[in-house]
C-alpha cells in the first residue's frame, strides 16, 4: 500500500479486554500512588480515562503494518480523547480507521482514529523525511495565545519511567532500545508521549478541584522529547472545569493542550 491510498482505510475491529491489575499498572506507570487509593486498589477501583489511549494503540500498529511506512521510524506528535463513560475491566469492541493523511513536503502526518463505547481517541503520527508525494497539505492551524498560569506543579520522571510504561502496551523500540533511539536522532530512549499525557492529566486534576478519573476530554500536542530522569514542570491556566496546559523540561516545551474534567 502507498501513502496516497492510506486515508480512509478501515483498520478493522478488535475486542479489548483488561483486568483490574492492568488498570492499576497503568496508574502506577503515570505516577499514581496510594494517596489516590481508588486508582491503585481493586476495591472501588476507578480507571484513569487516559488508559483508553493505551488500549486503542493497536490501531496505530495496524496502520503501520499496512506497508505504507515504517512504524519504527514514526513519531507520535498529537493525541485527543473524548470520554463517553467510565472504563470498566471487561471486554469491549473497538474500531480503528485512518482518518486523514497530509503531505507537508518534507514529512507526512497520519491521523488514526479509534472508537469504542466508552471513548474515542485520535493519534497524530509524524513520518519524518517522507513527503512530497503529491498529497493534500494539512489545514492551517491558529497559534494559541501565550499561557498565563494560575497553577503550577513539578513531577520527577524516574529513570525507568519508559521501561515501566511500555508494559501498558506500547512496545515501540524508541522507548527502550538505545540503537533505535539514536537512529532517529535522539540522545537515548525517550518517554512515551502518552505517558507524558497521562502523568499531566493525573497531576492537573487538582488545578480544577477534580478527581483524576473525572477527565472527560483532552487534546494535546507533543513538541519535544522527554527523557526519563528529568523534572517535568506543568503550568495550567484553569478556567472552570477546563485546564489549558503546558508541560516543559528545563524551560523547553514538551507538550501543550487542554484537559476538561
Amino acid at each position: 500500500m502507498e501513502l496516497k491510498d492510506l486515508a480512509g482505510c478501515d483498520l478493522g475491529r478488535r475486542v479489548v479486554d483488561f483486568s483490574a491489575d492492568d488498570a492499576i499498572l497503568y496508574a502506577l506507570a503515570v505516577g499514581a500512588s496510594a494517596s489516590h487509593l481508588d486508582l491503585v486498589y481493586e476495591q472501588g477501583l476507578r480507571v484513569l480515562p487516559t488508559y483508553g489511549c493505551a488500549l486503542g494503540l493497536w490501531a496505530v500498529e495496524a496502520a503501520g503494518e499496512l506497508g505504507a511506512y515504517d512504524r519504527t521510524k514514526s513519531l507520535h506528535v498529537g493525541q485527543s480523547l473524548t470520554v463517553h463513560e467510565p472504563l470498566q475491566p471487561e471486554p469491549f469492541e473497538t474500531h480503528g480507521c485512518v482518518r486523514s493523511v497530509f503531505d507537508r513536503g518534507t514529512l507526512t502526518v497520519v491521523d488514526i482514529g479509534v472508537s469504542a463505547p466508552s471513548f474515542e481517541a485520535a493519534y497524530t503520527i509524524l513520518l519524518p523525511g517522507i513527503g512530497g508525494w503529491g498529497g493534500e497539505p494539512p489545514p492551517p492551524s491558529a497559534r494559541p495565545e501565550p499561557l498565563v498560569p494560575s497553577w503550577t506543579a513539578a513531577m520527577d520522571i524516574g529513570p525507568d519511567a519508559a521501561t515501566l510504561y511500555r508494559l501498558t502496551g506500547d512496545k515501540h523500540p524508541v522507548h527502550i532500545d538505545p540503537s533505535a533511539a539514536t537512529a532517529m536522532g535522539l540522545e537515548r530512549p525517550i518517554l512515551h508521549g502518552l505517558a507524558t499525557m497521562g502523568i499531566t492529566a493525573r497531576v492537573i486534576a487538582a488545578a480544577v478541584g477534580a478527581h483524576p478519573a473525572d477527565l472527560s476530554a483532552a487534546r494535546v500536542r507533543f513538541s519535544n522529547p522527554v527523557y526519563p530522569g528529568c523534572e517535568l514542570r506543568i503550568a495550567v491556566d484553569a478556567q472552570g472545569n477546563a485546564a489549558r496546559t503546558e508541560a516543559s523540561v528545563e524551560d523547553v516545551a514538551v507538550m501543550s493542550g487542554t484537559f476538561v474534567f
